[in-house]
């Protein structure tokens, strides 16, 4: 209670180690004594390292700028692979963080938002079919084991996969030819208006004639499809109306569209702005360009866009041709919306 009363302090705890547990004297020492725990130590360091990396590193006014810059796009259907490729140096965080402030509900954006977040519950696996002697016919030296040997003599060949879209049974008459370019991600997609040989023979005639049998024989030289009904007339598909070869084609494996499942994987974006099941007989070849203007320009290449890329690898006549031109990266859709 003496206001001049100053506690004693042991000369040994003032220098290192700045504790009593080796101290010969520290049972009859009647002075304060200072001891270290290691368990002690351990969880006040753990409770550190996890309280200082929780909660949010972000003042309110940087929150509200990240969600006017990152929720809109979102909301249009972009990635956030896409949003961080072109406003990288506008976020001062990293992408895993701006997952986790999405999950905590920081943004307007919600999970919903992120298509990847929903879970997909897996197709039961089909068992093999029977190939009839017809769809065998057409296969001959053009199976898939004959591509890759193909593949294994020439490995820097160009190609392309090729497949078509349907709208939903009953309700759509109308299809979507795709073809898809390996070496830079590029989709190209045309309206035929049944899903037969002789509409796909069209579009092969008619590219072939715009673009001259050469340059087609330069952007199209192997192509790589499934076993549809649509693709089984290979010899007038290689050979325009003239009988000049233009391309070659081979069949992937029956039940095997894994295959050519760069172009399967593509396939999913169209879904984002035509749902599976509805019908394709509302939209034209036009709607069909921007939609593929759209997908192209999305960044998918770690910074890079199948659209800039195709510019480098591919023949520019076809971009001319078929009115491929950049999105401005904000205004990338792939919602219903893009065709409404």
């Amino acid at each position: 209670m003496c206001p001049d009363y100053a506690a004693t302090v042991c000369s040994k705890i003032q220098k290192a180690p700045y504790v009593c547990n080796a101290c010969s004297k520290v049972k009859r020492c009647s002075l304060q004594h200072a001891f270290y725990s290691a368990q002690q130590a351990d969880e006040a360091a753990q409770d550190l390292l996890v309280s200082c990396r929780s909660g949010i590193n972000q003042s309110p006014a940087d929150i509200a700028l990240l969600n006017d810059l990152i929720s809109p796009l979102l909301k249009q259907g972009q990635s956030l692979a896409h949003i961080y490729a072109h406003h990288g140096h506008e976020i001062p965080c990293c992408r895993r963080t701006l997952y986790n402030y999405i999950d905590q509900g920081v943004f307007t954006a919600r999970n919903i938002d992120l298509r990847r977040r929903v879970r997909y519950q897996c197709k039961e696996r089909k068992k093999a079919t029977r190939v009839s002697l017809s769809a065998r016919e057409f296969r001959i030296n053009r199976t898939y084991d004959d591509f890759c040997a193909l593949m294994k003599k020439a490995p820097s060949s160009l190609v392309v996969e090729m497949d078509t879209v349907e709208g939903g049974r009953g309700n759509s008459k109308h299809a979507f030819l795709t073809l898809f370019f390996r070496n830079c991600s590029l989709m190209l997609i045309f309206v035929i208006p049944e899903k037969t040989q002789e509409c796909v023979i069209e579009v092969f005639d008619t590219l072939s004639e715009k673009l001259g049998i050469q340059i087609f024989q330069e952007l199209f030289p192997l192509i790589l499809t499934d076993n549809g009904t649509e693709f089984q007339n290979p010899q007038r598909l290689e050979c325009d109306r003239h009988g000049v070869s233009r391309t070659s084609i081979f069949y992937c494996n029956p039940n095997s569209s894994w295959q050519k499942g760069m172009l399967e994987k593509n396939h999913e974006y169209l879904r984002y702005v035509i749902p599976k099941g509805q019908s394709l007989d509302t939209y034209n070849q036009r709607d069909a360009t921007r939609l593929m203007n759209h997908i192209n320009t999305r960044d998918s290449l770690n910074g890079c866009t199948p659209f800039r890329l195709s510019l480098l690898l591919l023949n520019p006549k076809l971009h001319e041709l078929l009115k491929l031109v950049a999105i401005p990266p904000d205004e990338v859709t792939l919602k219903p919306s893009l065709l409404k």
